[in-house]
């Protein structure tokens, strides 16, 4: 799924209690305001319920099944709920069985979980048991060597001009929402969505061997100028223009990624 789809599913599921707002806009946009709300509900009632039919759900939620069911297709199309035959138990009675609408993976993720808490707590858990900071940086080392090799074939396959725009779209596939621009002296890749980026707030580290990684696959040093990790709108990197012809050094890879996460000021 797209970065776009899926943030158009976080937003038809995660504002829930939109419609005890005070609508301030055009005729038309309260109306799609409540129309997001009432879609909000339906999710998060067979979320609280679990798989539900049309006459179930408007039971619960005082609506029309009319209304239901085109609420239903709107979250259907938009990969948050799937129908499926209601199971049933005991004798069948006659007629097809109503069909019952289930969440998908996409419309569960799309509600607030746990996730972030737990890679924290496994991470600080590596933390404290297998060598204090030096292991979550061999943690991350770990986890990006599979994304750099991908990123690293995206980057050998386009013109040296382009490499900065090609590891903009690798990122971009793997949820990162990822742009390349023209900048003094050399250019920017700006990262406006972090997948981590509430466990890079508690561990820099993450986003110094994101940096390190960036410097040996573009072959340069870069510089991060900001990150989202630590309250900035946007994660940015600055590449010089012209590549160093020798390679780079171990050195000077820790060298690059020390002031990852953190704002030069």
């Amino acid at each position: 799924m797209s970065v776009s789809e899926e943030l158009r599913n976080n937003g038809v599921v995660k504002n829930v209690g939109e419609a005890r707002e005070t609508p301030t806009g055009s005729p038309q946009e309260e109306l799609a305001t409540g129309e997001r709300s009432t879609r909000n509900r339906v999710a998060r009632s067979i979320l609280d319920h679990g798989p539900s039919t049309v006459a179930e759900l408007a039971g619960r939620l005082g609506l029309t099944q009319a209304a239901v069911r085109r609420h239903l297709d709107a979250l259907v199309a938009d990969d948050v709920v799937a129908p499926r035959e209601q199971r049933v138990y005991g004798a069948r009675t006659r007629g097809r069985p109503a069909k019952a609408f289930a969440l998908t993976d996409c419309g569960r993720d799309a509600f607030d979980q746990s996730y972030d808490k737990l890679a924290a707590d496994a991470l600080r858990w590596i933390q404290q048991r297998y060598g204090g900071d030096e292991a979550v940086v061999a943690f991350a080392r770990a986890r990006l060597a599979e994304q750099a090799a991908a990123y690293r074939k995206a980057i050998e396959a386009a013109d040296p001009e382009q490499r900065t725009e090609a590891l903009a779209k690798a990122l971009s596939a793997d949820g990162y929402a990822a742009t390349a621009r023209s900048a003094p002296v050399g250019e920017q890749l700006c990262q406006h969505h972090c997948p981590v980026a509430h466990v890079a707030e508690q561990f820099p580290q993450l986003c110094e061997v994101e940096t390190e990684v960036f410097s040996q696959l573009l072959g340069t040093h870069v510089q991060r100028l900001a990150t989202i990790a630590h309250g900035d709108g946007v994660c940015t990197t600055f590449i010089p223009k012209a590549p160093q012809a020798s390679p780079i050094s171990e050195t000077t890879h820790n060298a690059s990624a020390s002031t990852a996460g953190r704002n030069p000021a």
